[in-house]
């Protein structure tokens, strides 16, 4: 399948009904619909419309290497024959970076290799991706969530729709210590996208969840996720006063999705809800401690950065919360800034046969507003000061990087 679909465009898919591998129901053929019109505009990202929004990062080193990541890529192209490198490889700028999503495996064209065709090895390097790209903390939510995903599966009984290994691994451009590149794993749950230009990084859009987000029996009983996110972010709720906590409430009924999840990378978000400056000194820890967990995602020394960004625009950082405000009931909460946006949100069942939202489902998203998800703004940059050319004159950097895993492929033979 993963074959298959590499080079399929939204525009061209679903196939003709004697060919596509199933039948669209009403809701499929809807979120399908949405997903087309999410890719008909071009980029310009996340709009935050609050002092600080037209800030951009700068183009400069940032004195964290990316050396173990860089080997990292180079390694995984290594372990992949010529077929494999022609699905995984792509250039820099191509459409594929945004056509991640949430929804069943089967439904959107998945780009790059799927995990579940690897054998052992090609799934550890490609796993090393993932690994040299995120802190400790995050790849082990990051890989809890993917076993969550064959939880799913011993729930379902759905071998076609829940498999630990239905990821697909894409890279972008070709790995280098000085020209952009980048590389995106995508599936239920889980996609992560992350752009390289020398030493800086960009680790969003980042979407995790998992439903459910603990497995009670089987193959990884125990296995928990978000329960930081989850309880951090009731405990900020908890510090405020019952004014506060109106002030911070935008909504009494929870959203079917993240507001900027999939095909969603140009969504305008209107401010609300509670300033940092409004909050209690309690209240400001509390909203810290709650970004540092989101932001802890990511590899050392990039996260230190990361954090030193978001910290010099907390004056223009709000809270806001969806739902009731107690012990048991579900919730969604959002905290917006010209750095960064964060998302909460409790989910209606799939895996479960319940249409009202639960603290078993949950979605996460971190994005950063203002043209710089993917590396766009960098990529933006980086050909202004180095090229005469636009990044789409380049778009033979995945057959580039297809050469560049050749190569390094007979280096190790």
């Amino acid at each position: 399948m993963a074959g298959e679909t590499a080079h399929f465009g939204l525009r061209n898919w679903p196939p003709a009904p004697a060919t596509r591998p199933f039948q669209l129901t009403p809701r499929q053929q809807s979120m399908l619909d949405q997903a087309r019109a999410g890719l008909v505009e071009p980029f310009s990202g996340v709009i935050c419309p609050v002092p600080g929004t037209q800030e951009r990062s700068p183009l400069a080193t940032s004195h964290a290497s990316t050396a173990s990541l860089l080997d990292a890529a180079r390694t995984f192209l290594a372990t992949l024959d010529v077929e494999q490198r022609r699905v995984a490889c792509h250039a820099i700028d191509d459409e594929a970076w945004r056509q991640w999503s949430n929804i069943h495996p089967w439904l959107i064209p998945r780009s790059g290799v799927n995990l579940a065709d690897l054998s052992h090895g090609e799934r550890e390097a490609a796993l090393a991706l993932l690994r040299e790209t995120m802190s400790e903390a995050g790849y082990q939510t990051a890989r809890d969530v993917m076993r969550l995903n064959e939880h799913a599966l011993e729930i379902s009984g759905k071998p076609d729709e829940y498999n630990e290994w239905y990821y697909w691994v894409s890279i972008f451009g070709t790995p280098s210590p000085n020209e952009p590149w980048g590389w995106q794993i995508d599936g239920h749950h889980l996609n992560v996208n992350c752009f390289v230009l020398g030493d800086q990084l960009v680790m969003t859009p980042t979407f995790m969840g998992s439903e459910p987000v603990l497995a009670r029996f089987g193959k990884y009983s125990g296995t928990r996720v978000f329960a930081a996110e989850e309880e951090q972010g009731h405990a900020l709720m908890s510090a405020l006063s019952a004014e506060a906590r109106q002030l911070a409430t935008i909504g009494t009924e929870l959203p079917r999705e993240v507001f900027a999840g999939a095909y969603n990378d140009n969504r305008h978000i209107e401010p609300g809800g509670i300033r940092y400056a409004a909050l209690p000194q309690e209240g400001r820890e509390r909203l810290e401690a709650l970004l540092a967990t989101y932001i802890g995602q990511l590899r050392g020394g990039h996260a230190e950065l990361r954090w030193a960004e978001v910290k010099h625009h907390l004056t223009d950082t709000q809270f806001a919360w969806i739902g009731p405000f107690d012990d048991i009931n579900p919730f969604y909460y959002r905290i917006l800034s010209p750095a960064i946006l964060v998302e909460f949100d409790h989910q209606p069942g799939i895996v479960f046969d319940n249409d009202k939202p639960s603290r078993d489902h949950i979605h996460t998203l971190v994005r950063t507003p203002n043209g710089r998800d993917y590396g766009k703004d960098l990529l933006r940059q980086h050909y202004l000061q180095w090229h005469t050319h636009e990044p789409r004159a380049h778009s033979h950097a995945g057959s580039t990087a297809e050469s560049a895993g050749a190569n390094a492929a007979g280096s190790q033979k």
